[in-house]
């Protein structure tokens, strides 16, 4: 197969896998805090438990990553590197979440079984997110190709989460709950997104055609050494790196928990509200991921981030003149709606930048070093990702803690748990939860907004700086690094 025929099949088979598997993320990694916040009653020290797995299991996680980077590296099948582990690690991982969200266990106990199913989780994930994006590099060397495939898979996987952030809320708060209760509603979401995950997956596995190139590599020691000396040899991975974690943790904040509990207190524990929060907010980012490789050909990648760093702040200027000064709760609603939409559209440009920007570290490798170690490289996003996320939660906790919120959620969740045993009609749920709601303060929940507003954008301008200073792989430079490493293999030929 000519590598044009290739590249074609391969721009819908790649992307098409990611959907499902997307849904899981979005579903485990958004979805999970308020799950428990809104389905359990918790104390102080069991927020604070939980809190602490969360992060020690994605601290964990993320060291993990490099090392199933290497262990991919190091594999060699008839079936390639790659998808042995997608295989696994899809399964796996659906398996996991069917369980977390079909429990009813209360108190420690449900802590302890907490523990235990997200440190399986986040084994079982890096499984496959590892895989998935270490593809990208194997699969074209191409500037514009990878471009394509970076921003298509994107795309696609920005459909699944999408999708996930759209239909989860509807169908698991208010009057829309599956089964009338938040517990049976997300039970049997878990169950629905974990049969579809695997099925998108075999886009992937069995769609997918790799460079024979890549195919033909021999496997290579797999060392610790290696790992790090991937990692801390090559300059310009370490700055994208740090400008990546910076900017994971603030394009995170909205989407990890606060954003949900901030709309559910502020404006009506309604699933279809926080769904048109979300849907609303990632729509420009759509537009964005089918034309970045038309944008990418035209503007070049640093003054397309400055542009993008003004669209930011004009949104989060729109959340803010809203979210304080408005006083009628459907326009402020609208309005802070559409200042996250405009905000998110420079945020979601920046992620998709930066991850284009660690990926082009391979090559760049390869000329300092003569190895390309794509499949460490490219665990570097997911192992800066997780990072991001230990840190989001830990925020988020914090912040639910200074906003004294649990004393709210704690008496929905009661409420739940009693309509999911059949103490109470949903319409008594519902009409009881509408009084707790009634009883917080806008201190509460000015807090938890101004947490997905400046924090945001202080530590997206923060990334910009760095990214600015310290990155030197522009498009002119990395064409002279393929330029140079193609007349490196003809000399050798």
């Amino acid at each position: 197969m000519d590598e044009k025929k290739r590249n074609r099949r391969n721009l819908w088979m790649f992307p098409l896998g990611t959907v499902g598997r997307d849904m899981t993320y979005c579903l485990f990694t958004n979805f999970l805090f308020t799950y428990v916040m809104f389905t359990r009653q918790l104390t102080a020290a069991q927020l604070s438990a939980i809190t602490a797995i969360m992060v020690a299991a994605r601290v964990f996680d993320a060291l993990n990553d490099p090392v199933m980077g290497n262990i991919i590296e190091r594999t060699r099948t008839r079936f390639g590197k790659f998808k042995p582990w997608l295989a696994i690690g899809i399964l796996s991982t659906s398996a996991v979440v069917i369980a977390t969200f079909n429990s009813s266990l209360q108190g420690w106990s449900f802590i302890v079984f907490f523990g235990v199913m997200y440190f399986l989780h986040s084994i079982a994930y890096t499984m496959h997110d590892i895989s998935y994006w270490g593809m990208v590099a194997a699969l074209s060397s191409d500037a514009d190709a990878r471009n394509q495939f970076t921003s298509r898979a994107t795309l696609f996987a920005g459909i699944g989460g999408t999708l996930a952030s759209m239909l989860i809320p509807i169908f698991t708060a208010g009057g829309m709950a599956l089964g009338g209760n938040a517990m049976t509603a997300y039970g049997r979401i878990a169950v629905i997104i974990s049969i579809l995950s695997p099925l998108f997956m075999c886009f992937t596995i069995f769609g997918v055609r790799e460079r024979p190139a890549d195919a033909a590599q021999q496997a290579t020691p797999i060392s610790l050494k290696r790992v790090l000396s991937t990692i801390t040899g090559n300059d310009q991975l370490r700055w994208i790196a740090l400008a990546f974690l910076i900017h994971q943790i603030g394009n995170g904040l909205a989407v990890g928990g606060l954003g949900a509990t901030y709309v559910y207190l502020d404006f009506g524990y309604s699933g279809g509200l926080y769904s048109i929060f979300n849907t609303v907010g990632m729509l420009a980012t759509a537009v964005l991921m089918i034309a970045y490789p038309a944008i990418s050909r035209r503007i070049r990648r640093k003054d397309l981030m400055r542009f993008m760093l003004m669209v930011s702040a004009a949104g989060y200027a729109v959340m803010l003149a809203a979210g304080l000064a408005l006083r009628g709760a459907g326009v402020r609603f609208w309005a802070v709606t559409i200042g996250y939409m405009i905000a998110n559209f420079g945020q979601y440009s920046f992620n998709l930048m930066m991850m284009i920007s660690i990926i082009n570290t391979v090559e760049y490798n390869e000329y300092l070093h003569g190895v390309r170690d794509e499949a460490i490289i490219a665990s570097l996003r997911p192992f800066l990702t997780k990072l991001g996320s230990a840190l989001i939660v830990a925020m988020t906790s914090l912040s639910y803690l200074i906003c004294r919120v649990t004393a709210c959620t704690n008496q929905i969740s009661q409420l739940e748990s009693a309509a999911s045993v059949g103490a109470i009609t949903e319409a008594e749920k519902l009409a009881s939860i509408e009084s707790v709601l009634s009883g917080v303060q806008p201190w509460q929940t000015q807090g938890l907004f101004l947490m997905i507003t400046v924090l945001p954008f202080l530590l997206m301008l923060l990334s910009y700086l760095i990214y600015r200073r310290h990155y030197k792989l522009d498009e002119a430079e990395y064409d002279r690094i393929c330029g140079e490493l193609a007349l490196r293999k003809g000399e050798t030929v």
